[in-house]
């Protein structure tokens, strides 16, 4: 098959417009490349075809180049807006792409309670309540919460659970609660507790300390020492966070946002405050295909992370630090969609000179950090390489584990590696159905026949190296089906504990059981092995607890004829839960709303039928 001729930059920018718009870069095969804007849609793409000055990696695009689409725009803010959406839309792989466009978390207050609750919430605001962030992760949302059981003690428990209680729970016991629950607090001094809280929220700290002092003074007047020691408590403990999170800023709300770039990679640190006060930072690794600058990263960064989702939140002002050329026109793009003006600068004083160090700092450390990990594991597999004596450099391992207890909910797990580190995408748990209790070969010999059966059928990648979990019996399952399923050519490792089951001391064995394998203790290759074996027992262990909870905790009342989800739910609001369900006889559980004799006994039957 001829190769396609060469794409004639020529004639097309002979009929390229002068006007502003988006051009969109396909290759031979009519995939997309490149999308881009540009004020001017002529000059921008003459750029690309000049004869020197172009990065390698830009000449390389322009060498795929079969084809190029243009779309005129009345102004080169329109022309942003629908640059943003073609790139989210598409994903080209040459374009900077951020990975994370997830909502960010909240703090909820629910409004239609007597005892309001508050708790972390994610997504689409439809609950009735107040929303306070967003906050930059559900760690930093976790942080402020723990603060606020600790200082106003208002509840975080669920609805269903706090409805359902009888008693106290531990929360109350460890003073992270007043137990509004079975009315162990007034309404009054839960809304007082509440209020508070909103004014924390809200980063009134000042006025919160203020109005806690006074209150500590006159219950100190009033001899009430006990009531003087718990707000003299509260304060201290916002005071110590108020200390670690103040900054003087001007508007109150402000995003940070500092880029670092290295050969291999680029971070984007950004450092969120609300009403002055930080509530925390991220790290965001966007896809850098082309060689950049930090003022390019944070162009290509700013539209795609503000207006890829209206539910992130966009202060008036973003301090940045580095310039671009677009930040004027993403300026106007992000007024226009967001309906109010802001303001993006990275000439700074003071504290948020400082802060914006800060965050440029932790910017390059993380890069460093991901990259230093990256130069490691890549050491890892070019020991792998040697060890196994494979030709080529493995890019992706496949390990596999079986996970139960006395053979209930037996779980196989598949971890993925590669070069990178960890493929957590492609992992993939089975639920090992149909075997017998406990019997680990024909469990990995399910796991494996169904995960390797779609792959025949060209459903997903084939690994370079299978690693099992088990020694010689897992192995030889390993080798029948990849036989039965003729599948060849794949490098096969088995891995078992060794007879001290300690690590460093596990015995490998390659493609054959009679074949094994030793590494020293302090070999690169034996600690990716490890690495591996570790991630998939974790993440078997981890799916097999939750199989096993659900079956556990999911109602033994499931599969009794006239009990359905109401009466489930009635039942256990009745007696406050299954374990006080299973204690009561057949005589008490007729009691119980719309429950008949004959019912009660057919549940207590079914409830002791073990």
């Amino acid at each position: 098959m001829s190769n396609p001729a060469p794409f004639d930059a020529r004639a097309f920018l002979a009929s390229a417009s002068s006007k502003p718009g988006v051009y969109r870069m396909f290759d031979g095969e009519g995939a997309l490349l490149y999308v881009g804007k540009a004020s001017n849609l002529k000059k921008r793409l003459a750029s690309y075809f000049r004869q020197t000055g172009l990065s390698p990696k830009t000449a390389a695009l322009v060498a795929r180049i079969q084809q190029i689409d243009t779309t005129i725009t009345a102004n080169e803010t329109e022309a942003l807006l629908l640059e943003q959406s073609l790139i989210k839309a598409n994903r080209p792989p040459y374009n900077i792409l951020l990975r994370d466009d997830k909502s960010y978390p909240y703090v909820f207050l629910s409004s239609n309670d007597d005892f309001p609750r508050l708790g972390l919430h994610r997504g689409t605001k439809r609950a009735k309540g107040r929303y306070f962030g967003p906050y930059p992760s559900a760690l930093a949302i976790r942080e402020s919460l723990n603060l606020l059981q600790k200082a106003f003690l208002v509840r975080q428990c669920e609805d269903s659970y706090y409805r359902n209680r009888t008693r106290p729970c531990l929360q109350y016991q460890i003073k992270r609660c007043k137990a509004p629950c079975v009315g162990l607090v007034d309404e009054a001094e839960y809304a007082e507790d509440v209020r508070h809280s909103v004014m924390f929220l809200e980063g009134r700290s000042n006025a919160l300390n203020a109005e806690l002092t006074s209150a500590m003074e006159q219950a100190s007047m009033s001899l009430d020492f006990e009531r003087a020691a718990e707000l003299r408590d509260q304060i201290a403990l916002l005071r110590r966070v108020q200390d670690q999170q103040s900054m003087d800023t001007e508007q109150g709300n402000v995003d940070i946002v500092a880029a670092a770039v290295a050969p291999g990679g680029a971070c984007v640190h950004v450092v969120m405050v609300r009403n002055g006060r930080v509530l925390g930072s991220k790290n965001h690794f966007p896809r850098v295909p082309i060689e950049q600058q930090p003022g390019e990263v944070l162009a290509a960064f700013l539209p795609q992370y503000y207006l890829g989702t209206a539910e992130r939140e966009l202060p008036p002002e973003l301090i940045v630090n580095a310039e671009h050329d677009d930040f004027a026109v993403i300026t106007q793009a992000l007024t226009q969609a967001r309906g109010y003006n802001l303001s993006i600068s990275s000439r700074v004083r003071g504290n948020r000179k400082r802060w914006l160090e800060l965050a440029a700092g932790n910017a390059e450390q993380s890069l460093a950090s991901l990259l230093s990990n990256r130069q490691h594991v890549q050491q890892r597999f070019e020991a792998l390489q040697q060890a196994l004596s494979l030709d080529e450099l493995p890019t992706r391992l496949e390990c596999y584990d079986i996970s139960h207890s006395s053979g209930e909910a037996t779980v196989a797990s598949c971890v993925v590696f590669g070069p990178e580190g960890p493929l957590k995408s492609d992992y993939r748990r089975f639920n090992i159905e149909g075997v017998t209790a406990g019997d680990d070969y024909a469990a990995m010999r399910q796991a494996l026949m169904r995960r390797f059966s779609r792959l025949k059928e060209g459903e997903g990648k084939m690994p370079d190296v299978l690693l099992v979990d088990g020694g010689k019996g897992q192995m030889n399952m390993a080798i029948e089906v990849l036989q039965e399923l003729a599948i060849h050519d794949l490098t096969l490792l088995g891995v078992a504990k060794g007879v001290t089951r300690k690590a460093g001391m596990e015995t490998l064995y390659l493609n054959d059981p009679h074949n094994e394998l030793v590494l020293p203790g302090h070999s690169p290759a034996l600690h990716l092995i490890q690495h591996i074996r570790d991630e998939a027992h974790r993440f078997a262990i981890t799916g097999h607890r939750q199989r096993r909870g659900k079956a556990r905790t999911s109602s033994s009342l499931e599969g009794i004829a006239g009990v359905g989800p109401k009466r489930r739910r009635e039942l256990l609001r009745h007696f406050g839960g299954l374990q006080e369900l299973k204690r009561a006889s057949a005589t008490e559980i007729a009691k119980a709303p719309g429950i008949s004799k004959k019912l009660a006994e057919q549940i207590y039957a079914a409830l002791h039928s073990d």
